[in-house]
């Protein structure tokens, strides 16, 4: 709790931004993580991530941290501030999970 309120006071991180971009911080979950190599044991990381485009990454990091943020807490999307854009992203991925479902069940 303590490292938590401590972020907030000035100078005590080396970037000020950081805070900004802690997990929880949007009051969404984490999206995944990668790092290199860009392969290990047969799982690849996503090319987007690996292409330079800064702005397609910014995207990829957000629908990621909505996707997760939708399986694991979907409490939090109730008072996470939401584009259009990102409200159809959850809406097809909602439509995705169902239709998938209705596959698997028969």
């Amino acid at each position: 709790m303590l490292d938590a309120i401590a972020r907030h006071i000035p100078n005590v991180l080396g970037n000020a931004e950081s805070a900004l971009n802690d997990s929880f911080s949007s009051g969404l979950l984490e999206g995944a993580h990668y790092t290199r190599p860009p392969e290990f044991r047969s799982l690849r990381v996503p090319e987007v991530l690996l292409s330079g485009d800064h702005g397609a990454v910014a995207q990829w990091r957000r629908e990621s941290a909505l996707r997760r943020t939708w399986q694991r807490r979907p409490d939090l999307l109730l008072s996470a501030s939401l584009s259009e854009s990102e409200r159809y992203f959850l809406a097809e991925l909602a439509e995705s999970w169902v239709r998938h479902k209705d596959l698997a069940s028969g």
